[in-house]
């Protein structure tokens, strides 16, 4: 098997070599012709609006090859749109499309009761983040304007009128594209104003409103992670997926990206290995610690926190992902969905970004962030994120210290080719806190108690990631992606004391002391292409791949010490003693895997959309004894993983959706009493649900019923408790609730509620029917804010927050629960010119709540306090 994948790769290497070098323009599948004239006049868009070619318009016959050539080269360009301008005008209101090639531009217009709207076939919006912006009521008489990408070569512009569609006028010039909007005011008459009051804010001098960032708030239309593709609607895709985007963890001030799991139904914090990983998630009842993504690249921060101050929004894919990203590198995941951090991209414009924050437990977090072009032209952008993290804690003796940087380069090599290259190093400093044990004793201790020792519990962790994407648009339907990522973490010489059981006392706990190094290395290359095509009236969206990774996880572990400890009245700074038979003990585990996988989403019908994908992978594993140097074990395994789905969306607002989907993980470090190779655990979803927009689109949610089960699950071996056996079985169903957006001009909120019954539904150890451990059966989330849209307060703003945790089993086999809680947020901010003031208040009501693993118990934070200052420019 390895001899047959070592020479599948090879060809796969020569394949990418070869399409890359060989890329070149290739003839658009659709010749677009410009409906319209630039600077057409004055149009009455209350009356349709019809296009009337001029005899300028009427092209000539070709006259010679290089005239054909050019013609053909100009329409399959898609010309980037890096900024969208608001400017007030004495009659109205002008939107700029930014872009130095406006004269290309082809546009088709339309109305459509109140709506100008202004379809462009040849562009795309390369804003700060996402695909769109919007601006509620920039002017009197117009309520509303958005521009948003419609697929991954047009965009549409709409202006929304109080009474009627706004008059237009089109222009272009140096600085882009310009609609000139002109409100259709009532006629009623208007009482005169007194004459010492000042003017309208349309009768002085324009006023700019610039924006360089996404404008949906809370509410975010398209992701990619759900397919792997760009602009792709979320109502398009049949299974659930929440984004976080960057204004709530802004004003929810996250420095923590498991903090998240609070505003998405069905997701709750894993705790992290000694207290430190802040992406462990359990989705729909099943752990993601190792399938964590980073632009879709794996992302195993399983040493330490990953910073958040260059992440631009978080996209939660519930239930199996193997069809796009392939099975689990480790037994430890449950494939019941990704968490993909998708990070700041650099901008067009100069842009300037700094901010401190201090609070409690003498919290310090100063952040840079800072953009713009390296060149008059714009074909090379930067973007540097900075940040640094230094704090005490609520927990006894326990401190830490955090350094981040990550500088990205885009280079744009023509019109249609474009490479970036990223680089992320942190270095983190911490103190190794492993929690309490799972004993309900532990319950009645401060949660500030600490049970390790303060001079043998610390340890640094440096992490070095590096990342290239290439992407080369063949045609305005064809785009070749090449993606690389080499991410590297070490742990080295940490000191750790790990919690064992209570004695007959129920007072003493015993404790193990040992040191670790350990390395984790992931090296990736993802290759795709894809494209969209038409058979008949049929539309065709697919996505063909080739993916290699090579994943090593290397650690030693120094001989064992025990000290037991008095949990009630401790005594710091005894000598621990070596235990009976302690030895070094270290695996190096090596994984490789090669993906090959095909997707298409089949637009049978404007309304019906149904999605078909397949992966086949090749995954090699192999352990060895990192003391003896003996190989341990060797396991190949080929597994196909299939997604079925299908949508229906009887009207412009609403989708119902139903998907059946597979991921697996393979059993390579467990052992059989005779030695047998254990069959992958195989996890397999059936989910049904509706995904419902209001208020114009400003606010969706989705309704999601699903059963998760997994199978082949490993449980101890009966007769020899140190090997495993493969008969266990766990199941997950329930019903999810999302909803995010905006209810009214500046009231925004995101909120959401699962009920989950997730249980043991066979097991030869674990009692059937015993819940998951980490898994309420009932959860809810409310975030919401308000700032005041005009007058005196204008800037000033209020949110508030509300999570239920309902009762949730610590271990398996169960033997005792956690309590229900709810906990209270609250944040208070102001917003003036370029800057910013905040203040957020977290667990106001100092409920005292845990998080657990299935090993421990971690206590959560009480009341605290964090006050921001930014400056923006």
């Amino acid at each position: 098997m390895r001899v047959k994948q070592q020479k599948l790769s090879t060809w796969i290497w020569l394949f990418t070599a070869v399409s890359v070098l060989g890329a070149s323009p290739a003839r658009a599948d659709v010749v677009n012709v410009s409906a319209v004239q630039h600077k057409i006049g004055t149009t009455n868009a209350a009356a349709p609006i019809k296009d009337i070619p001029r005899l300028s318009e009427i092209q000539r016959p070709h006259t010679s090859v290089k005239d054909w050539l050019t013609q053909q080269t100009q329409q399959n360009q898609v010309i980037q749109i890096t900024r969208v301008r608001l400017s007030q005008t004495a009659n109205g209101l002008e939107v700029i499309l930014e872009t130095s090639t406006s004269d290309k531009l082809q546009v088709a217009i339309k109305s459509e009761g109140n709506n100008f709207i202004a379809d462009i076939p040849n562009a795309q919006l390369q804003l700060t983040s996402g695909s769109s912006f919007r601006q509620q009521k920039p002017v009197a008489g117009i309520t509303e304007v958005t521009v948003t990408n419609i697929d991954a070569s047009s965009i549409r512009v709409t202006a929304t009128g109080e009474g009627s569609v706004p008059k237009v006028e089109l222009d272009d010039s140096n600085e882009g594209l310009i609609f000139v909007f002109t409100p259709v005011i009532s006629s009623t008459p208007q009482t005169a104003k007194p004459s010492n009051e000042k003017p309208s804010q349309s009768s002085q001098e324009a006023i700019e409103l610039v924006v360089t960032g996404e404008q949906q708030g809370y509410s975010v239309p398209d992701a990619t992670t759900g397919i792997r593709t760009d602009n792709i609607p979320l109502r398009d895709i049949p299974q659930s997926i929440q984004v976080i985007p960057r204004q709530v963890i802004e004003d929810r001030n996250v420095v923590r990206l498991s903090e998240l799991a609070d505003n998405v139904s069905g997701v709750q914090p894993e705790r992290g290995y000694g207290g430190l990983s802040s992406l462990g998630f359990r989705v729909r009842g099943f752990l993601t610690n190792f399938e964590t993504l980073r632009n879709g690249f794996p992302d195993y921060g399983y040493f330490s926190p990953r910073d958040v101050a260059n992440i631009e929004r978080v996209e939660i894919l519930k239930g199996p992902a193997a069809v796009v990203y392939g099975g689990s590198p480790t037994q430890y995941a449950g494939g019941s969905g990704v968490v993909n951090s998708i990070t700041k991209k650099p901008l067009s414009q100069p842009y300037y970004n700094g901010n401190v924050t201090y609070g409690s437990y003498e919290f310090l977090r100063p952040t840079l962030d800072i953009s713009g072009p390296l060149t008059d032209d714009k074909s090379v952008l930067y973007r540097l994120n900075v940040a640094y993290e230094s704090a005490d804690s609520f927990r006894d003796f326990v401190e830490y210290d955090s350094f981040f940087i990550s500088p990205v380069l885009e280079l744009k090599i023509s019109d249609r080719t474009k490479l970036t290259f990223e680089y992320e190093h942190q270095k983190y400093n911490y103190t190794f806190d492993n929690g309490f044990p799972i004993e309900p004793e532990v319950l009645k201790l401060p949660r500030s108690r600490f049970l390790g020792e303060p001079n043998f519990a610390n340890g640094e962790v440096t992490s070095n990631s590096f990342t290239y994407n290439f992407e080369h648009q063949f045609s305005n339907n064809w785009k070749f992606r090449q993606g690389f990522n080499i991410l590297s973490a070490n742990l080295n010489d940490a000191k750790q004391v790990s919690p064992g059981s209570l004695q007959d006392d129920r007072r003493t706990l015993d404790r193990t002391f040992y040191a670790s190094d350990e390395e984790h290395k992931n090296i990736t290359l993802q290759n795709e292409i894809s494209g969209k095509f038409s058979t008949g009236s049929i539309r065709h969206n697919v996505l063909f791949g080739v993916d290699l990774a090579r994943n090593v996880f290397n650690y030693i572990f120094a001989p064992d010490l025990e000290l037991p400890i008095d949990i009630y009245n401790p005594q710091y700074g005894g000598t621990p003693i070596p235990v009976e038979d302690g030895s070094p003990f270290g695996r190096k585990i090596v994984s490789e895997n090669v993906g090959l996988f095909a997707q298409n989403l089949i637009e049978l019908r404007p309304n019906l959309k149904l999605l078909l994908g397949g992966r086949l992978d090749f995954n090699d594993y192999s352990t060895k004894d990192r003391v003896s140097g003996d190989t341990l074990s060797e396991q190949s395994n080929t597994r196909f993983s299939p997604r079925v789905g299908i949508v229906y969306q009887p009207s412009d607002t609403t989708s119902l959706y139903f998907n059946w989907t597979n991921g697996f993980s393979p059993q390579f470090q467990a052992r059989s009493r005779t030695n047998e190779q254990f069959k992958p655990q195989n996890t397999e979803q059936f989910e049904v649900g509706v995904k419902q927009n209001f208020l114009k689109d400003k606010l969706s949610a989705t309704l999601a019923f699903f059963q998760v089960t997994k199978q082949n699950v490993l449980t101890p071996d009966p007769v020899d408790d140190l090997f495993s056996i493969q008969t266990g079985e766990q199941r997950s169903r329930g019903i999810e609730l999302d909803i995010a957006g905006e209810i009214l001009p500046g009231w925004k909120v995101v909120a959401n509620y699962a009920y989950i019954d997730g249980t043991v539904t066979k097991d030869n150890v674990i009692p059937v029917r015993d819940r998951l451990f980490g898994v309420p059966e009932h959860s809810a989330g409310l975030w919401t804010t308000y700032e005041f849209q005009r007058g005196g307060l204008q800037g000033l703003g209020f949110g508030g927050g509300l999570y239920f945790v309902g009762e949730q089993e610590v271990d398996l086999p169960n033997t005792f629960k956690l309590s229900s809680y709810i906990r209270a947020d609250a944040s208070i901010f102001y917003r003036r010119q370029n800057y910013r003031f905040a203040v957020n208040f977290k667990n106001i009501s100092n409920v005292k709540y845990y998080e657990v693993d299935g090993y421990s118990i971690d206590a959560a934070s009480p009341f605290t306090v964090l006050g921001t200052v930014s400056v923006e420019f």
